[in-house]
């Protein structure tokens, strides 16, 4: 359990919070993207990143309550320097916007954290009629990566700092529909499982940071590219099912992650140097884990790149 506090070969455990495995880390002159930066992991990293130094851009759907974040955190850390801009994972046009608004801004990209999510939704589409979890978990963030990625590599080289790609993944791959990826099924009502459909965008997650390295490897570009599970935490993740967030909420302080040991993993990978060079790997608990076989699945995670650019019109 979580809070036994066994530290693994890094030196930190389930129960190290985000500010500890960042202790004595200076991030001044690196500028990072947070996706949901207004609440749950989203604000704690961002938190902690600005502690640190971190120029943080939230990347967030209500620019009024990212501004209400920003103006908290700088009376904690009046140093702090943030940015807000808006972003809807809902809609592929408000990526595409924040992209091209990012990069006509002419800020540098250290490193991109793919944060936002939704769990477990009724079925719905987003606003380019693709089911909701798939759009909003995986295929928003690759278009983003994806729009973002010459702003990255030209960052890396005028900086000669490694780039990082952190991508929030899940426990919740281990459990994805039979078959990983419903290639020719993504918008089949009928067959439709809220919990299989979000293990199914979680598996996805972790292939995208796979298959991102492979091309990284191949390019000769200093960019790393990890996915994690941040652990059991209580958050607004599970607003859609009431009795279960009620009960979670309940027994969650015992059992489950607060919010600070939440954040931990994608700090730590994030920034930690322990961490330099290390690329395609499934973090926990602020250590390498081990995912499933699908996840490991090299032709798959070429695959759903394939299927992931036809949904996104790229070239």
């Amino acid at each position: 359990m979580w809070f036994l506090g066994w530290k693994g070969e890094s030196g930190f455990s389930a129960s190290s919070t985000a500010e500890q495995v960042t202790q004595g880390i200076d991030g001044h002159g690196l500028t990072a993207i947070v996706s949901g930066a207004t609440s749950g992991l989203g604000l704690e990293t961002t938190r902690v990143f600005a502690l640190r130094g971190v120029h943080v851009v939230m990347a967030v759907r209500s620019v009024e309550s990212g501004t209400k974040v920003k103006e908290t955190i700088l009376k904690e850390i009046p140093s702090a320097k943030i940015d807000v801009m808006e972003l809807d994972l809902c809609s592929m046009a408000s990526v595409r916007k924040f992209a091209s608004d990012y990069i006509s801004s002419g800020r540098p990209l250290n490193i991109l954290i793919n944060n936002a999510g939704v769990m477990a939704t009724p079925f719905q589409l987003s606003q380019d009629n693709i089911e909701m979890q798939f759009a909003t978990n995986h295929l928003s963030h690759f278009l983003l990566t994806n729009l973002l990625l010459e702003t990255m590599k030209r960052t890396v080289r005028e900086c000669k700092r490694e780039g990082r790609i952190v991508i929030l993944s899940s426990e919740a791959h281990r459990l994805p529909y039979q078959e990983g990826i419903r290639f020719d099924k993504i918008n089949d009502e009928s067959v439709y499982n809220s919990y299989y459909a979000y293990g199914q965008s979680k598996l996805a997650n972790i292939l995208h940071a796979k298959e991102l390295t492979r091309r990284f490897k191949e390019e000769g570009v200093e960019i790393t590219a990890n996915a994690l599970h941040p652990g059991s935490i209580i958050t607004n993740i599970l607003r859609y099912h009431g009795y279960i967030n009620a009960v979670a909420n309940m027994v969650g302080k015992y059992l489950l992650k607060n919010v600070q040991q939440g954040a931990a993993t994608q700090c730590y990978v994030a920034l930690h140097p322990q961490v330099k060079g290390i690329s395609g790997e499934y973090f926990m608990d602020s250590n390498k884990a081990t995912p499933t076989h699908l996840a490991n699945d090299s032709e798959l995670a070429k695959k759903l790149w394939e299927f992931s650019v036809s949904l996104t019109n790229q070239k």
